[in-house]
């Protein structure tokens, strides 16, 4: 609920920029720019240095398509109040039967994926954004992509990723990885509807480290290679996130951590794979 409070989401903004945080994940979608605008904004007027902020926002496929796309960015930064953003992403492969401006001109979703992307390049080269990415993209997607000529390289793929997610998804992140594609993990706890097996699972590892069982799931998804971002409006478990970057895990305690897929019972997952 606090992604949708503007004071909320301003405080929270403010907040994790003083207290040392620096990467902010945002999206059109989420109908708060204004709100992380002004709070980016007063963390730069207390001494926070914009070129030390990371700012993401994205584009819903309901908006893909080349004019559709320069829009949303301009507006995305009048909302923000700066000057740029440091990475655009298409949030999605498609928005499957819900139309955009570019299918209802008859395109199909792979031609609005590329007339979007080739906007964001321009933008890119104009300096209104940083770097392009994707979200929630597989492998076939970003194949795609990347066979376009002339246009930005795909600098990142944020999906959601912990030790419950499918043998495919894993694919994707080594894809990425082996192609200098950076990856973001959303829901890097892996959710509410696993948190009692992860706090069983990871009580003796949590005693022997000294840290939190968030700590450590954070921890596994930095050494898997990931950047993380997990939500959170409150103060002490936003200082708690901070403080992953001291604990190293072992090999042993990767494995245990890789190995909790096989307790769950079942895993919510959306395969993005069946996007055209």
């Amino acid at each position: 609920p606090t992604a949708y409070d503007d004071e909320l989401v301003y405080r929270s903004t403010l907040w994790y920029l003083l207290l040392g945080g620096r990467h902010i994940d945002g999206a059109k979608l989420y109908l708060n720019s204004k709100a992380v605008g002004r709070g980016i904004r007063e963390a730069m007027r207390r001494g926070v240095k914009r070129e030390e902020i990371f700012l993401t926002s994205k584009i819903f496929p309901t908006h893909f398509g080349y004019e559709s796309a320069i829009n949303v960015v301009q507006s995305e930064l009048d909302d923000l109040g700066l000057e740029y953003i440091d990475l655009f992403l298409l949030h999605l492969p498609s928005s499957g039967p819900l139309p955009s401006q570019c299918s209802k001109q008859g395109n199909g979703p792979s031609q609005c994926r590329k007339e979007t992307w080739q906007a964001l390049s321009e933008l890119r080269n104009k300096g209104l954004i940083r770097n392009v990415g994707v979200s929630n993209f597989v492998v076939k997607h970003i194949q795609e992509l990347e066979a376009l000529t002339d246009v930005a390289p795909i600098a990142n793929n944020q999906i959601n990723f912990n030790p419950f997610v499918p043998e495919e998804t894993m694919e994707t992140v080594e894809y990425c990885q082996g192609r200098n594609i950076t990856v973001t993990a959303y829901m890097p706890l892996g959710g509410s509807h696993h948190r009692d097996l992860v706090n069983k699972k990871l009580a003796g590892l949590s005693n022997k480290l000294g840290k939190s069982v968030s700590q450590i799931m954070l921890r596994w998804a930095i050494q898997s290679g990931c950047a993380v971002i997990p939500g959170t409006g409150n103060r002490k478990h936003m200082i708690e996130n901070l403080d992953v970057y001291e604990i190293e895990l072992s090999d042993d305690d990767m494995k245990q951590i890789n190995e909790l897929k096989y307790d769950a019972k079942g895993y919510m997952n959306v395969d993005m794979s069946f996007l055209d």
